[in-house]
Order: structure tokens, then C-alpha cells, then sequence
């Protein structure tokens, strides 16, 4: 018997009738959905510290549950003291079974964990149907133990979907657990 994570349960039951209801798609085809993850974190001081890549890599991996990948300089930069084919960066992208885990953990977990959390900005989709937030400390996962942090480094979060418009997009993510502000108007 195959594994199926309680969020996609949860999407194929609960938000496919409710989007279907609200946009009047015809088939469930045209429902939009949550295509894959991404999570990438900048390490600009990597290029005096070479163990910065292999903590964040390390750190990086525990979060998503995937084996993180360390992110290489296309351009030398001098002002920066960059050379090309440097590591500067670590990214991870999730997909299916890890991608939903990653988002219940996400939304359970690490977002009532920050400081001072009154909600996500609804101000972040590209006009695709695609959402990023930015994380200021990877400390707000549990996975992460404090003692053993070195520095503290913030993290982009892309969710990737399939929706044609932020509209669509926005109720799917508003649906599937995500904490948006309350805007009044």
C-alpha cells in the first residue's frame, strides 16, 4: 500500500470542490494545484568561509527532507571577491509526497514559530499564479538545533503552481493552509 501525505488527502477531498464551486471549472482537470516548492538561501559570506556551504547544505537538508544542493557563481565579481564556479548559494526543489510534508510542517510548525506573526503578505504572487515569501531565520524550523548554528541565514520559499491567475492561486493556497493577513479594505 503507497504512502499518501494528509494534505494531498485534504486536496483531492476538500479544496477540488471548493475552487470548482468558487471559479466554475468544468472538469477536474482545470483545478489549479501546487506543482513543487522551491527553497533556496543565499550564503554571501561563503566566500570567505567554505564550511558556511556545507552547514547550510547540511541544514538546509534537514528542513526539506531532500538533499540540498550547493549553488555555484556564474560571473566573477572583484568588489565581491567572487570567482566563477564558486559556491555561493543552496537550493532544494520538492515535489509530490516530500513537497506536501514540507508544506504541513511549514504552515503547522515553522510559521507559528516566528517572532512577533500576524500572518503572510498576499502582495507576493508574479501574475502566474506563483507565491514566494522570504524567511528571515532558518531557526524557525524544528529541525534545526540552535546550539549547533553557526549564523543565521534567511531563506526564499517559491510555491509553484498551476493556477492561471493570483486569484486562483491565492484561494488555493488560502485553502491549502496557508496563513494570509486579513486585508480590509
Amino acid at each position: 500500500m503507497s504512502y499518501t501525505p494528509t494534505l494531498r488527502t485534504y486536496y483531492d477531498e476538500k479544496v477540488i470542490p471548493q475552487l470548482t464551486e468558487k471559479f466554475g471549472y468544468k472538469s477536474k482537470m482545470q483545478v489549479p494545484k501546487l506543482l513543487k516548492i522551491c527553497i533556496n538561501q543565499g550564503i554571501g559570506d561563503a566566500t570567505q568561509d567554505k564550511k558556511l556551504i556545507d552547514n547550510a547544505v547540511e541544514e538546509m537538508t534537514m528542513i526539506s527532507g531532500q538533499k540540498a544542493v550547493a549553488v555555484k557563481s556564474r560571473k566573477s565579481v572583484s568588489n565581491f571577491k567572487l570567482r566563477e564556479d564558486m559556491p555561493i548559494g543552496v537550493r532544494v526543489t520538492l515535489r509530490n509526497e516530500r513537497m506536501y510534508e514540507f508544506l504541513e510542517r511549514f504552515v503547522a510548525v515553522a510559521l507559528p514559530r516566528v517572532r512577533d506573526f500576524r500572518g503572510i503578505s498576499d502582495k507576493s504572487f508574479d501574475g502566474r499564479g506563483n507565491y514566494s515569501i522570504g524567511i528571515l531565520e532558518q531557526i524557525i524550523f524544528p529541525e534545526i538545533d540552535i546550539d549547533k548554528v553557526n549564523k543565521i541565514n534567511g531563506m526564499d520559499i517559491n510555491f509553484v503552481t498551476s493556477a492561471a491567475t493570483d486569484a486562483e492561486a491565492l484561494e488555493l493556497l488560502k485553502l491549502m493552509g496557508l496563513p494570509f493577513k486579513n486585508q480590509r479594505n
